[in-house]
């Protein structure tokens, strides 16, 4: 069992941070945390109460954690109980931190589910978090290898859907990714239909080497940011997660929320192309969007078929945009289709000359950096991380 109790942890500043430091004098429950430590690749530093000064040399219960920050001079120096990016404090040892500096991402942890005055000892020294043991395993696992991994803010990510067959999605998910690592971001483009072409192969990727969505359809728990990115193929500076050529196969919904999560660790941008049927995975997908984008060729049989898609991705995605994509037909404009769907516009994509022998002779869609089309897509990603920065929400 987890209870958050009056405000969120901190904030990484990405890189990585070192592990926890851990108070406790409970060898019981030293043995679990350690292991559960071990588990999130993160090794800790442990202390029967609030250090005092860091320490000069680690004693017998003492790891020391992979790496420490530094104390800035003019400050004098700062104790593991400040600079430990997450503090555990066993239950036996809340009334000997009573006293330390309060701050966030401290977690009290505690094995008796029937113990009300625990929550009370956790208001005491400013707790963010109860947890009980074992029941909470996985989530202070999860926890634990956040802050080992230098989680910052996680990725600004981006779905893009085909209003209708053809609509242009999959041009404009490799454009918007193409872009994103042209502009210098960390940038990641997820192919999330298996019945689709292959995004590797609009790259012109196909042979490139690194995994395939399934080489992770046995995922279940907690999938490293690092490694999956390391995996993956490298295409013009980004990374790419496809399909392979062999027998399609079902990725659980539970890997593709692990997989997902992985990405959006890492920050940056991830850009996921979506399939227009809504499935287990794909709603799994769409939970995990900050926004979705609806690509709508401009004439009225596209406006319907896209209206039936915008009603079942708005079930799941609260900010769903549209794009249209011209020529237009008799009496419609990029506001007549935005207003027709009752959904905020985007953007017009603009037509791009040359773009389809581009495409045939492997050049990726908005190769062209003054091109029309990357103009569209730097534009998307300016207004869009302007967007998240202002409200404080996730992008990089």
């Amino acid at each position: 069992m987890t209870g958050t109790i009056t405000h969120d942890p901190p904030s990484a500043a990405g890189g990585r941070q070192g592990g926890p430091l851990i108070v406790t004098e409970d060898t019981e429950l030293l043995d679990d945390l350690l292991r559960l430590c071990a588990a999130a690749g993160a090794t800790p530093e442990v202390h029967h109460s609030v250090p005092v000064t860091p320490p000069s040399a680690p004693s017998a219960l003492t790891a020391v954690a992979s790496s420490a920050s530094p104390a800035p001079a003019a400050a004098g120096r700062r104790t593991g109980w400040e600079t430990a990016p997450l503090v555990l404090v066993g239950d036996d040892a809340a009334r000997r931190v009573r006293g330390a500096v309060r701050r966030r991402g401290v977690v009290l942890v505690g094995r008796d589910q029937d113990d009300s005055g625990i929550w009370q000892r956790a208001v005491e020294i400013g707790a963010d978090h109860v947890l009980m043991l074992p029941d909470g395993e996985q989530w202070l696992v999860d926890r634990i290898a956040d802050v080992a991994e230098g989680v910052g803010r996680p990725a600004l990510t981006v779905g893009v859907i085909g209003g209708r067959g053809g609509a242009g999605a999959s041009t404009l998910a490799c454009a918007l990714a193409v872009t994103s690592a042209r502009e210098g971001l960390r940038s990641l483009l997820v192919d999330a239909d298996p019945l689709g072409g292959g995004l590797d192969v609009l790259l012109g990727g196909e042979t490139a080497e690194g995994l395939r969505w399934p080489a992770f359809a046995a995922s279940r728990g907690r999938v490293g940011g690092g490694a999956l990115e390391e995996s993956l193929p490298q295409l013009h500076s980004l990374r790419v997660l496809s399909w392979d050529r062999g027998d399609c196969v079902a990725v659980p919904p539970q890997a593709v929320r692990a997989v997902l999560a992985a990405a959006r660790r890492r920050g940056g941008t991830v850009v996921v192309d979506l399939p227009r049927r809504i499935d287990d995975g794909v709603a799994e997908v769409l939970a995990q969007l900050d926004i979705g984008l609806l690509v709508v060729p401009a004439e009225l049989r596209a406006v319907a078929a896209a209206g039936r898609v915008a009603a079942a991705v708005g079930m799941v995605l609260r900010d769903l945009r549209v794009v249209v994509r011209g020529p237009y037909g008799s009496g419609l404009d990029d506001r007549e289709v935005a207003r027709l769907l009752d959904l905020p516009l985007a953007g017009e994509v603009p037509v791009e000359s040359g773009l389809l022998r581009a495409t045939e002779s492997r050049r990726p869609p908005g190769t062209p950096a003054r091109g029309p089309l990357a103009r569209f897509c730097r534009g998307f990603w300016e207004r869009a991380l302007a967007e998240t920065d202002g409200r404080g929400g996730s992008g990089s």
